[in-house]
């Protein structure tokens, strides 16, 4: 059975890849992510190209195998469905959930997150907008999104994902009330700063381009 840290390497290179769509991953880029030096990217490298979950070239990047894809899919899995059961039978914020939940995934059989999965209607995505992975490693199907950066003026959007790992940022928009499925207005864009003008809830509120880059909506 895979260690945690190899979970969450396989993880990671798994949602880089899917990020950059099928880009070959670097050791730079998956030391970064992980927050720990290329020398230990190496040696992990290495051991997991020899087990078979990771396709690795020299100078090229990596990718994972089939075998590899599983093991990820699978952390994925619980690690969103936890976000989900914390958030909706916990009530804890969307800000606390994600570093509960990447505790708790390590540590969780297929059989518990099963039974999470069915307690909680088999929801299709987690309280950050993230697709949940079915039991067979399915997502569903990919939705139409843009960044709210990208919205155009006048029109209405709803937001439909947000980037989880800031937490400061995730307690802000809560507290302005910009949470998942909230129906929003681009009142003005601002070329000087790229910071967005907007409308929500009868609120008029003023986002700055790091956020707006974070932030995925569907036009309505």
């Amino acid at each position: 059975m895979p260690t945690i840290s190899k979970e969450n390497y396989l993880k990671t290179v798994f949602l880089y890849n899917n990020r950059a769509k099928g880009e070959m991953a670097g050791t730079t880029v998956i030391a970064k992510e992980l927050n720990i030096s290329k020398a230990a990217i190496s040696d992990m490298t290495r051991r997991l190209a020899e087990d078979g979950l990771l396709d690795y070239k020299k100078y090229k990047g990596m990718r994972l195998t089939e075998a590899g894809k599983v093991i990820a899919l699978q952390v994925i899995r619980k690690h969103r469905l936890w976000e989900s059961f914390l958030h909706k039978v916990l009530d804890m914020s969307w800000g606390e959930v994600h570093d509960e939940a990447e505790r708790l995934e390590h540590n969780t059989s297929n059989y518990l997150i099963d039974k999470i999965d069915d307690y909680l209607g088999h929801p299709m995505y987690d309280p950050h907008g993230s697709p949940i992975p079915d039991s067979n490693g399915e997502m569903p199907a990919k939705r139409d999104l843009i960044l709210l950066a990208n919205a155009k003026v006048g029109h209405n959007y709803q937001t439909a994902h947000v980037h989880d790992r800031n937490t400061q940022m995730m307690n802000y928009l809560s507290r302005i009330g910009l949470v998942l499925n909230s129906q929003i207005k681009i009142l003005e864009k601002f070329d000087f700063d790229q910071s967005i003008h907007i409308e929500l809830k009868g609120q008029t509120y003023l986002l700055s381009k790091k956020i707006s880059n974070q932030i995925k909506v569907i036009q309505l």
